[in-house]
């Protein structure tokens, strides 16, 4: 009988290391500390603004293909919304410009050609930089990469705050790279932006947790384990609050926590240890989501408006000097660039909740990136996932994914 695997954290690494291990016929325990799944990519019912809103906002591209692949395993695809056509609108807040960035789908990017399709103020033979961005190996951060001028002001640096959760004079180049080589010089049909109107667990959770339960995964939820027995450079027990748990002779843990809490179950572990936050507002109000659902603004507080339903999201990231900020005086800031961005005339403020995501990634420096771990720690039987460890990818989705499937191959194969 195949042995069990222990997977430790049931945020998208974990949930994806679980899959791969019960599509193997090896049978699963997932421990969560919290009350549910999915770790920073889940939805919760808002009692105040009374809808599902998700702790954080995501927007996937097409090219992003282990999430999915993720999706169309466990049948999420179907919960995520975007627009027919690659297209990606903007609004500088400072002088009032709109325009969208309209890549064609093929590799071949004529879309630079046309000055309806590419960045205001910019030339077609700026977009060589990118091929140069794609081609960074050093320590060299995004700002020091790219030449600075509209094509950096309007898509690269929004692009790389995005991405990276990091300021662009800091965030790591070859990480923002990684992502274009991926998106956008495999051409419009890798770009398609996706991202669930009715909420992350919907696509991203409850799935996986329904296909993990058909396959016997025993899920279990609000079970934080505190510690781990070493012995014989072996994971042997598992240590909950009230409850110790043996390992069998083959069986195996996959870590999938977040960095702090890695560190603090394996001593010696290297790990990020700075972090940079993400602040989301939601805003109960329903209007029509246009035909992008999205759009990205320059030169404010604010980088992304998502319209989903029932409710506004907004995205502001890289946002450690916003966290001491009051949340009504967050929201007196926010709310003027989202009436605007939306067209929405002199509506007042509605209903809304801050929501302040403290640890959201680690900082894309190239100093954390030196701390990120591979899968493989020493120990014969265990290994880690999550999207801080080495992917060569930001703290993305795709990132976390990849990293669960990694994990469950190292413990496959061992």
């Amino acid at each position: 009988m195949n042995a069990r695997v222990h997977v430790i954290g049931a945020g998208l690494a974990g949930l994806a290391a679980a899959l791969s291990l019960v599509e193997a016929e090896r049978p699963v325990t997932l421990y969560e500390a919290g009350a549910a799944a999915g770790g920073r990519c889940r939805s919760y019912f808002d009692r105040a603004l009374g809808l599902t809103i998700d702790n954080g906002n995501h927007l996937l591209l097409s090219g992003n293909r282990a999430a999915f692949a993720y999706l169309a395993e466990i049948g999420g695809a179907g919960a995520l919304a975007g627009p027919a056509e690659p297209m990606f609108p903007f609004l500088d807040l400072r002088d009032g410009a709109r325009w969208v960035v309209r890549p064609n789908r093929g590799r071949l990017p004529w879309w630079v050609l046309s000055p309806h399709r590419r960045v205001p103020r910019t030339r077609a033979l700026d977009y060589a930089r990118l091929l140069d961005l794609c081609s960074v190996t050093d320590d060299r951060s995004v700002a020091e990469a790219v030449r600075q001028g509209p094509l950096y002001e309007r898509l690269v640096a929004p692009l790389a705050i995005a991405a990276l959760n990091t300021q662009p004079d800091a965030s790591l180049a070859r990480l923002l790279g990684a992502v274009v080589r991926e998106t956008l010089m495999r051409g419009g049909a890798a770009c398609l932006p996706r991202f669930p109107r009715a909420g992350l667990s919907t696509a991203f959770v409850d799935p996986a947790l329904a296909r993990l339960a058909a396959r016997g995964t025993v899920a279990r939820l609000g079970k934080r384990v505190a510690a781990l027995t070493i012995a014989d450079h072996r994971a042997t027990a598992l240590h909950l609050a009230n409850e110790d748990v043996p390992l069998g002779a083959g069986e195996s843990v996959i870590l999938a926590v977040p960095p702090w809490i890695a560190t603090d179950l394996l001593a010696g572990l290297s790990a990020p240890d700075a972090f940079e936050a993400i602040l989301n507002v939601h805003f109960r109000l329903t209007i029509d989501p246009g035909p992008a659902g999205f759009i990205g603004l320059i030169g404010g507080t604010v980088e992304w408006v998502f319209v989903k339903d029932g409710h506004v999201s907004v995205t502001i990231s890289a946002a450690n000097r916003l966290l001491d900020t009051p949340a009504e005086t967050l929201v007196a800031a926010v709310w003027p660039e989202v009436r605007t961005a939306l067209d929405l005339g002199g509506i007042p403020t509605p209903p809304w909740r801050v929501v302040k995501e403290r640890r959201a990634t680690f900082a894309a420096t190239a100093a954390q990136e030196r701390r990120r771990p591979g899968p493989r720690v020493g120990l014969a039987n265990l290994a880690l996932a999550g999207d801080w460890t080495a992917t060569g990818l930001p703290a993305t989705i795709e990132g976390a994914i990849r990293s669960g499937r990694r994990a469950a191959q190292v413990i496959l194969g061992a």
